[in-house]
């Protein structure tokens, strides 16, 4: 096939287009020819740029490897960070937080650069309860690095809290730092806690979280390069501890009066009623919650009687005082102060939980109506007693007068073997004493000779004053007699307080010196009264005292008492032992022999007996009476069945 350019010259000609043909042909040629050359030339151009690129990036490349470090450098991936929670307690210094309550820190990270790698561990507060004021650092203790497969690693810190403790905190921009030493994962586990120990912290209930940051760091050649940060959070529940509880326990709650704030037990209180701004009461009010610790709540008091109420500067018969009242550990202490009026004052006082029993005190009047003496030691020694008579003071509407009252003697004779005479200058060897407890003013005295002796007591302390009158009559006391004793033991003598006694039943025993007429001296120590042993027993005797040798059966000096007493079982003149007698009935004896304090003819032996009775001889005759009340009733019933059927045979008849 003829290609559509090659035209036959005839043609060509014969159409007149020859030499238009020729130079056509002739230009088309050319164009080619240059076009193929020239796109030669660029084509190879190209191709020499392509390739100095390629060399220069090549260069770059090789000298890039060169310079930096490979990426598995540092470490061998991203640290894992795990943790637990933990919780804390609540107080005034942080409350409670420890190994038990703590939360955990596990960190793993693969080394591969040996002990050119480290990582650092911080912690961020993420957050915490809107209302808490401070609340303290996160601190971590090294608990665990036995896990590590590879070489050992070591755990320090830039600023230890606790470095003997391993406890280290990791605010304020301070950090743990944990060094690997060889290759291999390196584990690290930490106990993690909020910080107790500054006093400022007072934590809030609620969760406290914060963020833990674990960074790699590695140095090669060199040069560090720190990795990427990885994170966790943990967190912390404190809870609001029973000791924080607002809730008011009632069977734990208190009010007491005494003369002072902060009584733990009622007190007897007299006071004279002229009016005052000085107390002679404080009623001390106290709630607590299930933990005994002070929760206070308010308060109200009413006093009825004699008497007002006073607190914090506002004075009232009747008084609310809200929960802040006090000390802050403390609902309150309510004065309680004289108004001018005698009589007995009764107190109430209540909580929104609890309402407690009535209080009253005695409100007495200036001067006392009436004085009665009674002898309380019925016989004194030489030189000092105490509490020798004692005086029953009323003022004129019954009220206890616990004023001051004064004793003395009755004439010069009565001085010349006790006490003195009224001087016109008072003498505290005449003051009597108040004694609250037991409602009743005890006067002592002074004596220098065996004899007897007549006293008085009186509300003045001189016959001027009295004569004066400036605070009302004088009231005079019915006159007393005392006995001073100045004789020595002659014997010495054991008793039981009863002659029977139930099984187990308590018993007393009785050591009494006597004088040579037979009569119990003066109360005195004795030394050696008994020889050594004491007091023994072959019955089974619990012994009730203490355990010092000097209150033991087998103790050989003996204390007498002054006065005698119904509570305690003390006798005047006698040393009292308290036991409890056998389960077994029969006879208790006990025996003493006279010690060196006594003369020869005293040495002897001594005993005492008591019965105790047998249980179970009292069941048998219980039972024999009882078998005998049973036959009895027997022989009862025989005859009125008998008298029945006679009966009823006549009525058939």
């Amino acid at each position: 096939m003829t290609p559509e350019k090659q035209v036959s010259p005839v043609i060509r000609i014969s159409q007149g287009e020859r030499d238009a043909s020729a130079r056509a042909t002739h230009l088309e040629a050319a164009t080619r020819k240059f076009l193929v050359t020239t796109n030669e030339r660029k084509q190879m151009s190209t191709k020499t740029n392509f390739k100095r690129i390629a060399l220069v990036a090549v260069a770059a490349l090789g000298m890039g490897l060169l310079s930096s470090t490979p990426s598995q450098a540092v470490w061998g991936g991203a640290p894992t960070v795990t943790t637990t929670n933990g919780t804390a307690g609540l107080s005034a210094v942080g409350g409670r937080t420890d190994s038990t309550t703590a939360g955990t820190v596990s960190i793993t990270a693969l080394s591969l650069n040996g002990a050119l790698d480290t990582y650092t561990v911080t912690s961020v507060l993420k957050s915490s309860p809107t209302s808490a004021a401070t609340t303290g650092a996160l601190l971590f203790m090294l608990t665990d690095t036995a896990t590590s497969t590879g070489a050992a690693h070591t755990v320090n810190t830039t600023a230890p809290y606790s470095v003997a403790a391993n406890n280290f905190t990791t605010d304020s921009g301070t950090a743990i730092t944990v060094k690997s030493a060889g290759n291999g994962y390196v584990n690290s586990q930490f106990k993690a806690f909020i910080e107790t120990g500054t006093a400022s912290l007072s934590r809030v209930a609620g969760t406290y979280t914060y963020t833990v940051i674990v960074t790699p760091f590695t140095v090669v050649a060199g040069v560090g390069s720190q990795g990427t940060a990885v994170t966790a959070d943990i967190s912390f529940t404190v809870s609001a501890a029973a000791s924080s509880s607002q809730t008011i326990d009632a069977s734990k709650s208190t009010a007491f009066l005494g003369a002072s704030a902060g009584a733990t037990a009622d007190a007897a209180i007299s006071a004279l009623a002229t009016a005052s701004s000085t107390a002679v009461g404080v009623l001390s009010v106290r709630t607590y919650n299930a933990s005994s610790v002070a929760t206070p709540e308010s308060v109200t008091v009413t006093i009825s009687g004699a008497g007002i109420l006073r607190s914090g500067g506002v004075t009232g018969s009747s008084l609310v005082i809200a929960s802040n009242g006090g000390s802050g550990t403390s609902n309150g202490d309510i004065e309680v102060l004289p108004d001018g009026r005698a009589g007995v004052a009764t107190i109430t006082t209540s909580t929104p939980t609890r309402s407690f029993g009535s209080k009253t005190l005695s409100f007495y009047a200036l001067a006392p109506a009436t004085l009665v003496a009674s002898v309380a030691t019925p016989l004194l020694k030489v030189g000092s007693n105490s509490d020798v008579v004692r005086v029953t003071a009323k003022d004129s509407a019954g009220i206890s007068w616990a004023g001051q009252l004064y004793i003395y003697a009755s004439a010069a004779a009565d001085a010349a073997v006790a006490g003195a005479v009224r001087a016109t200058a008072a003498s505290s060897a005449l003051t009597c004493t108040w004694d609250a407890a037991d409602d009743r003013h005890e006067c002592p005295i002074t004596s220098t000779t065996a004899g007897t002796a007549k006293f008085k007591v009186s509300n003045y302390a001189t016959a001027a004053l009295a004569t004066a009158a400036a605070s009302g009559a004088e009231v005079t006391s019915n006159e007393v007699t005392v006995t001073v004793s100045a004789g020595t033991p002659t014997t010495v003598k054991l008793e039981f307080d009863k002659a029977t006694y139930a099984p187990g039943e308590r018993a007393r025993i009785y050591v009494t010196p006597l004088d040579s007429t037979g009569k119990a001296l003066q109360s005195e120590t004795y030394a050696n009264l008994l020889a050594a042993g004491g007091i023994s027993t072959a019955s089974a005797l619990t012994f009730a005292g203490s355990t010092t040798t000097a209150d033991s059966l087998t103790a050989v000096s003996v204390t007498t008492k002054a006065n005698s007493s119904s509570t305690s079982g003390a006798k005047a003149g006698s040393m009292e032992y308290t036991v409890y007698m056998p389960v077994n009935g029969g006879t208790v004896t006990i025996s003493a022999t006279g010690g060196t304090s006594l003369p020869i003819a005293g040495r002897v032996a001594v005993t005492a007996s008591a019965t105790v009775t047998d249980s179970g001889a009292a069941a048998l005759a219980a039972v024999n009476a009882l078998a005998t009340t049973v036959a009895s009733l027997k022989t009862l019933i025989t005859t009125l069945t008998n008298l029945v059927l006679k009966i009823q045979k006549k009525v058939k008849a």
